[in-house]
This record gives structure tokens, C-alpha cells and sequence, in this order.
């Protein structure tokens, strides 16, 4: 059975995690991988539900989606996070409960995550209709040594799925 590795892409709201990461599960899948993704979002519907976005919640929701992806990498698959997860201390608790965790941090400035803001989530956090919003009036902690870094802002997409997938094979993690 081939290793699973977790693959956690931490960045802003709109710095293109998402996006990023369901053209990097396609590419592992043409390569015969299982993958999963557990995208922040989802996790918080469906494994999270009545969690706020205050500090405390937000790292029970981080440490779920840790777990799980703990779960699927022993068990061969490739799990893909795709979720801010603000605070470096919890997604280095993520490292240390998995050896084979890559982090990946998806940068981009926030004016141009805020121009990319199709919800429109940054506009109400300005206006004071969301609080807590990462980046505005909640901090995010960018990572101090993140395996991967891709600046969304001076990369195309294509460009920062070739870098992605180039890494893994560097590092061993893909054939």
C-alpha cells in the first residue's frame, strides 16, 4: 500500500486554497492515489455545525479536521485540507500527530484576496456584520516554515499545481 500524507493548505479567505486543491486531488488521481479532501467549509456543515468562529471553536474545528486527515493518511489515502486554520499553534499540534504533514501555505496580500471575495464576506466584516473575520479583525498567523508556499498572486493556477505536485515528487511523496 502506497503512504498517505496529509497535505494542509492554510492561507486567507480567497487566497485560492480551494481552487488549488481540487486541480492538485485531480492530478494525484490521474496518478492512481486515493485522495480526499477535507475542505474547511464542508467539515465545519457537516463535522463542526453550532461551532462559532471564535478562537476555541475555531481550533476544535481545525483539530477535527486534523484527526480525520491523521485517519485517512495511516490508512494510504492522501488527505487535502483546504481550510484558513488562522493559528500556527494548532497546525503544528497537526504536524507533530502525523509525520507525514505537509503544509502548504497558499499566499496571497489581503487586498488581493479581498478583490477575489465573490461572497462578499470581507465587505461585511469591513462594515462590521462579521466578526472575527481572519485578516480583518482576527489575526492570521502565516506559517514559519510551510513545506510548499505558493503566491497566488504572481502565479496562475497552472503554475502553483506544477509546484505543488513537483515538490511531492521531490520530497519522495510521489513516484
Amino acid at each position: 500500500m502506497e503512504k498517505g500524507f496529509i497535505l494542509w493548505f492554510t492561507g486567507l479567505s480567497g487566497a485560492g486554497k480551494t481552487t488549488i486543491s481540487k486541480v492538485v486531488a485531480e492530478k494525484l488521481r490521474e496518478r492512481g492515489r486515493k485522495v480526499e479532501i477535507l475542505d474547511g467549509d464542508i467539515v465545519r456543515e457537516n463535522l463542526s455545525k453550532g461551532l462559532t468562529f471564535s478562537k476555541e471553536d475555531r481550533d476544535i474545528n481545525v483539530r477535527r479536521i486534523g484527526f480525520v486527515a491523521h485517519l485517512l493518511s495511516r490508512n494510504g489515502v492522501v488527505a487535502i485540507t483546504a481550510a484558513i486554520s488562522p493559528y500556527r499553534e494548532i497546525r503544528n499540534q497537526i504536524r507533530e500527530m502525523d509525520e507525514n504533514f505537509i503544509e502548504v501555505y497558499i499566499n496571497a496580500p489581503l487586498a488581493v484576496c479581498e478583490k477575489r471575495d465573490v461572497k462578499g464576506l470581507y465587505a461585511r466584516a469591513r462594515a462590521g456584520e462579521i466578526k472575527n473575520f481572519t485578516g480583518i479583525d482576527d489575526p492570521y498567523e502565516p506559517p514559519e516554515s510551510p513545506e510548499i508556499i505558493c503566491c497566488t498572486d504572481k502565479e496562475t493556477l497552472e503554475e502553483s499545481v506544477a509546484h505543488i505536485i513537483s515538490s511531492l515528487e521531490k520530497s519522495g511523496h510521489l513516484a
